[in-house]
């Protein structure tokens, strides 16, 4: 009877939810160098975002050369062999562009938000440094450039409290040649080893137009544009080929525990465990587990830790998927003169109630219902969709993976939340506990 009526029950909730479904209509070709263009009108103000992205990140970088995809996200502001030091952000700024760049794992991308009488400046910028950048590059600039990318690491990372958990995670969870093993911004010693030669050749192999995405998104003739696009990238020669990472699984023997003091007022648990690489079923379902843990002041952890035990300053988990792995993450900060070894019970308590008992139906609905308001939210600015169409293209193959964004969330049941977190989480973690200095008492240890 139990049976039945858990599946009566689910399919009533599958048959209740509705899905928003996004249309964003586009046009895609390619260039004969192999430069991938996606076009997406939208008059709705007259503006144009202009993103390129490059489908290189850290993950392309070897053992004893990290932190190279980062360190040119830099350089391309730097001029190139048309363009003087430092006047990309100056002429974009004279027409009041919004400019930026960022890195991660698996991509780079460089975006211009401009007036759409201004298009063709946005567009003959970022060809000048893909196809004149190493002309213009000097030893001066390189140094220089990675003077700032080690200051930024000792701004964000090294001297920041619990700045460095990300990258003692990475290391511990992924064998040391795995392109994961390796935090965005790389190495210290690495940068400083890096030539001139490992630098251009870095950037011969992945900055080439067969390996990037041109996306225009906003108020532009689609017919000029092609003008412009074709003047400005089309003479660029393809690059050579190369070999992309590939997912391959990836596990942990067995439970690895590490204990870091820091200058931090209040301890911190991080526990982790491998799970899906994104854009799959079992990344969405994932996300759901996640947002039923910790989103919102009734979610499991955070009602749980924060507000009926008060001995949590803070409870927070989410589902990391990459292009080739992720990891499942629950961060949770002690309350003064509680121990992670409390927080780690309490923890495995709830996880473990949830594995046995399930999820109530109204738990997965609020989840996807706050997923659904986070993917329409993220596609109503012309920067976004650009960015979106770019990363789904380039991480999927198929740009128009936009408007089925939803998909991978439709029928998911208490059964199949319970299964698929019990196929990751049963198995071994890696555990980081950073600790104030000289309070390793409060740290988990072994057997806990």
């Amino acid at each position: 009877m139990k049976i039945f009526l858990l599946c009566f029950t689910s399919l009533l909730f599958v048959s209740a939810m509705s899905f928003a479904q996004l249309n964003i209509k586009f046009e895609q070709y390619q260039l004969g160098n192999g430069m991938n263009v996606i076009l997406h009108e939208d008059h709705s103000a007259p503006v144009v975002a202009t993103v390129v992205m490059y489908h290189v990140g850290s993950k392309n970088e070897k053992v004893k050369r990290t932190g190279f995809a980062h360190l040119f996200e830099h350089m391309m502001f730097q001029g190139s062999e048309h363009i003087g030091d430092d006047a990309h952000f100056k002429l974009l700024s004279e027409v009041g562009a919004s400019i930026n760049g960022f890195t991660t794992e698996d991509g780079t991308t460089y975006y211009e938000v401009v007036p759409s009488n201004h298009l063709e400046l946005a567009l003959y910028l970022e060809s000048d440094r893909m196809g004149f950048l190493l002309p213009a590059m000097t030893q001066e600039k390189l140094d220089n450039q990675r003077d700032v990318v080690k200051n930024e690491r000792r701004q964000r990372v090294d001297n920041v409290p619990y700045g460095t958990a990300d990258e003692k995670i990475a290391k511990a969870m992924f064998p040391s040649d795995h392109p994961y093993s390796w935090p965005v911004i790389g190495y210290m010693e690495d940068l400083s080893a890096a030539s001139m030669d490992d630098v251009k050749d870095f950037f011969r192999t992945y900055y080439a137009p067969n390996n990037a995405c041109l996306v225009l998104s906003g108020d532009f003739n689609p017919a000029e544009a092609k003008q412009l696009v074709e003047k400005y990238f089309a003479s660029f020669p393809r690059g050579k080929s190369f070999e992309r990472p590939e997912a391959v699984p990836v596990s942990m023997k067995e439970q690895t525990i590490e204990i870091f003091e820091d200058k931090v007022q209040l301890p911190r648990l991080y526990v982790t465990w491998h799970s899906p690489k994104s854009e799959t079923r079992e990344d969405a379902v994932m996300n759901v587990f996640a947002r039923i843990l910790s989103s919102g002041k009734n979610s499991r952890l955070f009602k749980s830790l924060v507000y009926e035990q008060q001995i949590a300053q803070s409870a927070f988990a989410f589902q990391g998927g990459s292009e080739i792995a992720g990891q499942f993450q629950i961060q949770v900060t002690a309350k003064p003169g509680k121990t992670l070894t409390e927080m780690h019970s309490a923890v495995t308590n709830i996880i473990n109630e949830i594995l046995q008992g399930g999820v109530e139906e109204k738990e997965i609905e609020k989840a996807i219902t706050g997923i659904e308001s986070q993917i329409i939210n993220s596609a109503s600015t012309v920067l976004g969709k650009a960015t979106a169409l770019a990363s789904y293209y380039s991480y999927t193959g198929d740009p128009d993976n936009i408007n089925k964004q939803l998909d991978d969330y439709k029928g998911i049941t208490s059964d199949e939340v319970v299964s698929v977190a019990m196929k990751y989480l049963d198995k071994p973690n890696m555990i980081l506990s950073i600790v104030p200095v000289g309070k390793q008492e409060l740290a988990v240890s072994r057997g806990e």
